[in-house]
């Protein structure tokens, strides 16, 4: 009896999974953020929207050099950082700062929600056309490490009304740059598997070391100059868009007579 030949197995076929897996942890780092974050563990709320973000590179980074990028997992990554980058971060700065102020601080995460919710709406439609060298508008991953590398710098709160006004900064900012024109740059075009020259490697490791020396300086200062980042490279390239404006040439200048008035002209002294 003939046995019926045996189905082959499609290639590729869990290599989808391996994105989704870090998609799912980026997830339930957003989760876990904001049961930390009502309990009032403020450190480390903090630090698991920074592993949210180390997953979503990630997954970004796996289904590219996999190929195993799809409509779902699209879907499925907007969704967790909506959770992660968006709810999340609102959620611990109020907690952490903005309740003292009431219905403003309400108000004032609104915001943050709301710009996050809409910058990755913009970057889904976006995503096959847009420049990959640069992100229109700041990164909800980038915006959210803003409020969390500076409540895990200082953990301890802000309980009064006016302390909490430095709050607003934190979630405002970020949100109105999310939904800005501004260009923020993109590292998505970095070939990992390039050839590097070994002072690269050097100033990875020389990073790895400062952030396990002084955690809470080093990663406030990548976030905020991050967001500096954009608008000195915007000053910088309209000086050299200034720098390199033609200038006119003597033959192309117009001829001195047709400068001057009439009147000059005809008590001109002739030679």
């Amino acid at each position: 009896m003939l046995t019926p030949p045996r189905r082959r197995a499609e290639p590729g076929r869990g290599v989808y999974l391996l994105p989704s897996l870090m998609t799912l942890g980026n997830l339930f780092c957003g989760y876990a953020c904001i049961v930390h974050a009502m309990r009032g563990e403020y450190e480390i709320a903090a630090l698991f929207i920074g592993f949210a973000m180390l997953l979503d590179v990630l997954d970004g980074r796996i289904a590219r050099m996999t190929g195993g990028t799809s409509a779902f997992g699209l879907e499925f990554d907007s969704l967790a950082d909506m959770i992660s980058f968006g709810m999340a971060p609102a959620i611990l700065t109020f907690s952490w700062g903005l309740q003292p102020l009431g219905r403003w601080g309400w108000a004032a995460g609104f915001i943050y929600v709301t710009g996050a919710a809409m910058r990755l709406a913009r970057f889904n439609i976006q995503s096959g056309t847009a420049d990959k060298k640069y992100f229109v508008g700041m990164p909800s991953p980038a915006a959210a490490t803003v409020p969390a590398a500076t409540i895990f710098a200082y953990p301890a709160g802000l309980n009064n009304p006016y302390g909490s006004l430095a709050a607003l900064a934190l979630v405002l900012v970020p949100g109105f740059l999310m939904v800005s024109t501004i260009r923020f740059r993109s590292f998505k075009t970095i070939d990992l598997q390039a050839r590097r020259s070994y002072t690269v490697l050097m100033a990875v490791g020389l990073l790895i070391a400062a952030i396990f020396a002084e955690p809470r300086v080093v990663l406030v200062s990548l976030s905020y100059a991050y967001l500096v980042s954009a608008f000195v490279e915007m000053i910088v390239s309209r000086i050299r868009h200034r720098g390199s404006e033609p200038v006119a040439t003597p033959a192309q200048l117009p001829p001195a007579s047709q400068d001057l008035p009439p009147r000059v002209l005809e008590h001109r002294p002739r030679f």
